[in-house]
């Protein structure tokens, strides 16, 4: 019999022990904020048409005392240095993050030499580290590194006072504390290589949300269609115009290069492992703790190979792509160990989000359906691997439950820095889940966002859906009744009903992640700077 995890409130200790004092709910969080750990109550539970934004209202009436409470505690950025184990060791950091990538692309998880292309260099660093099978992200691009970056759902930072939310790809306001930020105050230097995708405007480039260079692209990859279209009207609106490489460092402007055109696009990635590899060995001849974010652009379309890679498969163009892939990834791994640092870094394989939305992608979910931008497992589960050597053990395999959100405090509690507490996160700690000291991870419910809509939520093995969408059409589709999936009985999601009529139950603690998401919401105490 699995063992009965309890559920971990979404919000911080200050605000749970504010409400305390309201309501007969809030007294009941009262003994949460005192340590307590709660199961879920079904008296509180929301049921089907049941207004789930009740339980936030309560919250706006305290929303101004809670801003100034906030105001009273010291700022986070002043206080964490002072707050960290100097003797903390610093290990470097390679995260890579794939485009576009299905869960079933590499080799370990079914794809490779099935895909036309084998990948073992990614499949080494399963087998000396952690493979996840159960690792969400959000369903598109932008939300996805926000989530990443920041560790919080990447609808608090599209959130404005007394206004609609800003639109999905807006990316992260100026107030949002990334990865690369937290890692500054540890002495780490960070850069990183390729897309970015989260602000292009004033303010709002990498270098100045933490990192200490960058070269690549400012948004998305489909723009390379432009340049080479015999139907492009440049004056079809004033904002249009060709995409350009652009670098970047800290305390300067950003600087565009070349035009991102088709030919451009071949060389790209190829450009951003050139880059990286140049910056690691920058570092480790400086002895500096590093965070490389080696954002690679493939395989977003286009997907257009490296002339070295162009028909090398004989399997066609995403073939050729997933070969390079391997290639590239390789290389890093490579210079880590001419360099030995292999012991001392944190390195991992993920992707933003599943395959492409089109058919034309020719990308592999696995045995999940749908893609990108829909609420199905095919564009919430994507490959991760971690690599720790001596500190992650290695050939793990596990289906628990992990969200991208949880990197941010994973990473944090690695190197020894405290988290941000004037806001609410809603990643969770995994280190010991990665470490091994215990088979259970620390999360067991997540919710579900397609632009600034809720879709639903999981908890556990179960899913539940607020709404369906059409997987040809990515058509919309109000449902009477909530969808609810049992995804070890039904992991295709094609009978919502199939075991659920056995386990109505489960209504209770799906309802209950959405409400105290909801409530989290409100209760978050964002005051966000400008656009």
């Amino acid at each position: 019999m699995r063992e009965q995890r309890t559920i971990e409130p979404y919000t911080n200790r200050s605000w749970q022990l504010l409400k305390a004092s309201c309501t007969r709910e809030d007294r009941f969080l009262s003994e949460i904020s005192r340590g307590r750990k709660h199961r879920v109550d079904s008296r509180s539970v929301s049921r089907p048409g049941y207004d789930l934004m009740k339980s936030g209202k309560r919250a706006h009436l305290l929303a101004g005392l809670t801003a100034f409470l906030l105001t009273l505690t010291s700022p986070w950025f002043a206080t964490a240095a002072s707050q960290t184990d100097a003797t903390v060791h610093k290990p470097n950091i390679v995260l890579v993050l794939m485009d576009n990538f299905g869960w079933g692309e590499v080799g370990v998880y079914g794809g490779g030499v099935m895909r036309g292309a084998p990948t073992p260099s990614i499949d080494g660093i399963a087998a000396q580290g952690m493979r996840l099978t159960n690792f969400n992200v959000e369903a598109e691009c932008t939300p996805s590194r926000s989530a990443l970056l920041t560790g919080r759902y990447g609808i608090r930072t599209r959130q404005r006072e007394n206004s609609p939310p800003r639109g999905v790809w807006y990316g992260i306001t100026k107030w949002e504390i990334t990865l690369a930020e937290l890692l500054e105050k540890q002495g780490y230097v960070s850069g990183i290589f390729g897309k970015w995708h989260l602000g292009d405007t004033d303010g709002r480039f990498p270098t100045d949300q933490g990192f200490d260079e960058w070269i690549g692209l400012p948004r998305s990859s489909d723009r390379a269609f432009w340049p080479d279209s015999n139907s492009f009207q440049p004056d079809a609106h004033p904002d249009i115009r060709f995409a350009h490489v652009m670098s970047g460092r800290k305390g300067e402007e950003p600087k565009e290069l070349e035009v991102f055109d088709r030919a451009k696009r071949t060389v790209m990635d190829r450009e951003i492992t050139d880059n990286t590899l140049d910056f690691i060995e920058r570092q480790a001849a400086a002895a500096q703790p590093f965070f490389a974010f080696v954002t690679y652009t493939q395989t977003h379309e286009p997907v257009d190979p490296h002339p070295d890679f162009y028909g090398s498969t004989g399997h066609g163009s995403f073939a050729d792509v997933l070969a390079q892939t391997d290639t590239y990834v390789g290389e890093l791994l490579s210079k880590l160990e001419t360099l030995g640092l292999v012991e001392d870094t944190i390195f991992i394989f993920t992707s933003d989000n599943g395959r492409e939305g089109v058919p034309r992608s020719f990308g592999f979910t696995g045995p999940w359906r749908s893609g990108m931008f829909s609420p199905y497992e095919g564009s919430l589960r994507v490959p991760f691997i971690i690599r720790w050597p001596g500190k992650i053990p290695a050939q793990r395999v596990s289906n628990e439950m992990v969200h991208q959100l949880d990197v941010f405090p994973t990473i944090a509690r690695f190197v020894g820095a405290d988290t941000p507490t004037d806001r609410v996160l809603d990643g969770v700690d995994q280190s010991g889940f990665f470490m091994g000291k215990t088979d259970s991870s620390a999360r067991e419910s997540l919710v579900i966002y397609i632009g600034n809509t809720l879709f639903g939520a999981k908890w556990r093995d179960w899913k539940i859906l607020l709404k369906e969408m059409d997987s040809d059409t990515y058509a919309v589709k109000d449902i009477a009744y909530p969808s609810i999936y049992n995804l070890i009985v039904d992991p295709k999601e094609e009978v919502p009903e199939l075991n659920y009529l056995n386990d109505t139950w489960v209504d209770f603690p799906l309802y209950q992640v959405i409400e105290d998401h909801e409530v989290s919401l409100a209760d978050d105490p964002q005051l966000p700077v400008g656009d």
